[in-house]
C-alpha cells in the first residue's frame, strides 16, 4: 500500500512549511499519524489506508523531514514548544471543529507525549496511540526515582536502558550524524531495516532520509538533555492513552513504562511481539488497535477498549482460527482467545456446536466471532475456507490445528481404512490447516504463530495406539521443521502435547478389531478413566496461549505427558517398556 491518491495542503507555521497528506472521509472522526526519526510520514503508508476505510487519516511531515521545510537556524528550531505549534497548526487546519485523535511512533510519539500533556492542546485530542517513544519528562522522572533509590534491580534497569540508549550519545556529537548519514549510513540504512528489523520495502525509506536523518539530530540536541535533567512535574495526560510496546525493541526498555499508570488517569496497555519499526512489520494489528481504540473513546468509552483475561494486552483485536471448536481443547482455546479479546473463528465439521462456540465467543470478550463448518480432512473444502476467511475476516494471526479422532487398536487390527481415516484428520488436517493458512501469514509478511496439537503419544510408545501414535508423532515432526522454515519470517510454531484431559475424543474414538458393542464398553471405560483423572481442556488452553506469547517449541501439558517427555529424551529405554503393558480398557 502507498499513499497514492492522498491529498496534500500546505501548513505554515513557526517559519516552517509543513507537509500535510490526507485521506478518508474529513466528516469523519480525525486521526493524525506522526512519524518518528529518522523517518518520513511515508513509515505510515501500510497503517493509513487501513484506516482510511473508517477515519479522516492526517499525515504530516514534521519540520526538516521529507517535503516539509526546514527552520532556519537548525539549532533551537526542533524544542518540544515549536512542535506542539506545529501540532495545533495541523489540527486546525484539518479538524478545526473537533478534537483529533493522535497516534505518534519513535520521536512521533515523543511529541505526542507532550501534546497529550500540556495545557495548551487541552481539548484538542481526544485520545493518543503511542508507540515505541516514551514522554521525556516520564523518563525523567524515571530516572530520578531509580537515582534516588538504587537498589540492585532498579541499578540494572537503569543500566539496560543506558546501552539500549547508545545512539542518543552519537546523535549528541557535532556533525558526525549528519556526516553519517549523507555518507555511507543513509545508503546503506534499507538494507539495515530489513535484515535487523525485518522491515519490508516499498517505497520506504524515502530518497530524502538522509537530510530528513540530518536535520532529526536536532530532535535530540535540542531537547533529550534538557528534559531528563529538569522533567515538568505536571505531565499528567488530559486524553485517554493506548500504550502498544514491541516486546523485541532494540532501543527502549519495557521498563521505562512501569509507572506510566500515575501519569495516565485512562491508560490502555498492548504489547506486541516485535522490533521497533512496527508501523512497516505489523501494520495489520495496528490499525485494528487504532480503529478499536478510537471507536470506543468516540462511543465515550475509552475504559472498555480491553478484554479482562490474563493475555488481553497480546491477543486484543488479532484473528485467531481454532479448527476442532466445537467442544474440548478447541472449544476452551477459542473462549481462552475470546476473553483476551482476540477475533474468533471458530470451526468444527458440527455445524451447531461451531455456531455455539462462537456466540459464547462474543459474550465474553471477543469483538467479533464467526462460526464455519469444515471437514480438515477435505482438502478443497479446507481451500474453499481459507479463501473466505482471508476475504472476509482477513489474515490469520493464530492458527490452532486442533481437530482430531481417536483411534485405539493393535497394528494387525487396525486395517487400511482406520490409518487413512486418523491420518487425513490427525495429519493432513494438520498439513491443510499449515499450508493454507500459514502461507497467507507468510505472504503478508508481519509475522504469526501456528499451534499444531500434538498429544503425549506422539514420543509415548503403545502397542494400542500404533496409529494414533503414528499421526501424533508426524504432527509433532512436521511443527518442528515448519518452526525452523517459519523463523526467519516471524512466524513461531508450537506443537501442544496433552496427556489425559477430560474431553470427548475418548467417547468417540474408534477401537479397531472389536464389535460394535466391545467399542461401545471401551469407550465409556475409557471415558471413565478420563474422567476421573479429571484434567479440564481449560488447562489446556492455558497453555497454549502461555506458549504463543512466550514462543515456546514443543509444550509436555499434564503431569504425565511432561514425565514421559522427560522419560522419552533421558530414559527411552524405559519408556519402550512401558508400551508393552496392556491398557487397561
Amino acid at each position: 500500500m502507498t499513499l497514492e491518491g492522498a491529498r496534500e495542503r500546505r501548513v505554515r507555521t513557526g517559519g516552517v512549511e509543513l507537509c500535510v497528506a490526507e485521506l478518508g472521509d474529513p466528516g469523519q472522526p480525525t486521526v493524525v499519524l506522526v512519524h518518528g526519526y529518522p523517518d518520513s510520514k511515508e513509515v505510515w503508508s501500510e497503517v493509513a489506508p487501513r484506516l482510511a476505510d473508517r477515519f479522516h487519516v492526517v499525515l504530516y511531515d514534521v519540520r526538516g523531514h521529507g517535503r516539509s521545510t526546514a527552520p532556519k537556524p537548525l539549532r533551537g528550531g526542533f524544542t518540544l514548544e515549536k512542535l506542539t505549534d506545529d501540532f495545533l497548526a495541523v489540527a486546525d487546519a484539518v479538524s478545526p471543529d473537533r478534537p483529533v485523535h493522535l497516534v505518534g511512533h519513535d520521536w512521533g510519539s515523543v511529541q505526542g507525549w507532550e501534546f497529550a500533556t500540556v495545557k495548551r492542546t487541552e481539548g484538542r485530542i481526544a485520545s493518543f496511540t503511542s508507540m515505541s517513544g516514551p514522554s521525556l519528562d516520564h523518563c525523567g522522572h524515571w530516572i530520578d526515582s531509580r537515582l534516588k533509590r538504587p537498589t540492585p534491580r532498579r541499578v540494572g534497569q537503569l543500566l539496560g536502558q543506558g546501552a539500549k540508549s547508545w545512539y542518543v550519545y552519537l546523535l549528541h556529537t557535532p556533525a558526525l550524524p549528519e556526516l553519517a548519514w549523507r555518507g555511507p549510513l543513509g545508503k546503506t540504512w534499507p538494507r539495515i531495516l530489513e535484515r535487523v528489523e525485518k522491515v519490508p520495502g516499498g517505497g520506504y525509506p524515502t530518497p530524502s532520509l538522509p537530510t530528513d536523518a540530518a536535520h532529526g539530530a536536532w530532535l535530540y540536541r535540542d531537547n533529550v538533555r534538557a528534559r531528563l535533567r529538569r522533567p515538568r512535574p505536571d505531565a499528567y495526560a488530559h486524553a485517554p492513552v493506548q500504550l502498544i510496546t514491541p516486546l523485541g525493541d532494540a532501543f527502549l526498555s519495557e521498563r521505562l513504562y512501569d509507572e506510566l499508570e500515575q501519569w495516565v488517569p485512562q491508560l490502555t496497555r498492548r504489547t506486541l511481539p516485535a522490533k521497533h519499526w512496527i508501523p512497516r512489520s505489523r501494520p495489520d494489528q495496528l490499525a485494528s488497535w487504532i480503529t478499536e481504540f478510537v471507536t470506543c473513546v468516540e462511543g465515550g468509552r475509552p475504559e472498555s477498549v480491553t478484554a479482562t483475561g490474563k493475555y488481553a494486552d497480546r491477543f486484543g483485536g488479532q484473528l485467531v482460527l481454532v479448527t476442532g471448536a466445537g467442544s474440548g481443547i478447541g472449544r476452551a482455546t477459542a473462549y481462552a482467545f475470546a476473553e483476551a479479546g482476540a477475533r474468533v473463528v471458530a470451526v468444527d465439521r458440527d455445524a451447531e456446536a461451531a455456531i455455539r462456540t462462537a456466540e459464547m465467543s462474543r459474550l465474553i470478550g471477543a469483538p467479533e466471532a464467526w462460526a464455519e463448518t469444515v471437514d480438515v480432512s477435505d482438502e478443497q473444502a479446507m481451500e474453499k475456507l481459507a479463501a473466505k476467511v482471508a476475504t472476509e475476516y482477513g489474515v490469520v494471526d493464530v492458527l490452532v490445528n486442533n481437530a482430531g479422532i481417536g483411534l485405539s487398536g493393535s497394528f494387525f487390527d487396525t486395517t487400511p481404512e482406520d490409518w487413512k481415516k486418523v491420518l487425513d484428520v490427525n495429519l493432513w488436517g494438520v498439513i491443510h490447516g499449515c499450508r493454507l493458512f500459514g502461507k497467507k501469514m507468510a505472504e503478508r509478511g508481519q509475522g504469526g504463530h501456528i499451534v499444531n496439537i500434538a498429544s503425549a503419544a506422539a514420543y509415548q510408545p503403545s502397542k494400542a495406539l500404533p496409529a494414533y501414535s503414528t499421526s501424533k508423532a508426524a504432527v509433532l515432526m512436521l511443527s518442528e521443521c515448519l518452526r525452523a522454515e517459519l523463523a526467519g519470517q516471524g512466524i513461531g510454531v508450537t506443537a501442544i502435547c496433552p496427556g489425559l484431559v477430560n474431553t470427548n475424543i475418548t467417547s468417540t474414538a474408534h477401537f479397531a478389531g472389536v464389535d460394535a458393542e466391545e467399542e461401545k464398553r471401551r469407550q465409556k471405560k475409557s471415558a471413565r478413566l478420563y474422567g476421573l483423572r479429571n484434567y479440564p481442556p481449560e488447562k489446556v488452553a492455558d497453555a497454549i496461549l502461555r506458549a504463543v506469547v512466550r514462543g515456546d517449541a514443543v509444550v509436555p501439558v499434564t503431569p504425565e505427558a511432561r514425565g514421559a517427555y522427560l522419560m522419552s529424551r533421558f530414559t527411552p529405554r524405559a519408556l519402550r517398556r512401558i508400551a508393552r503393558l496392556e491398557p487397561p480398557l
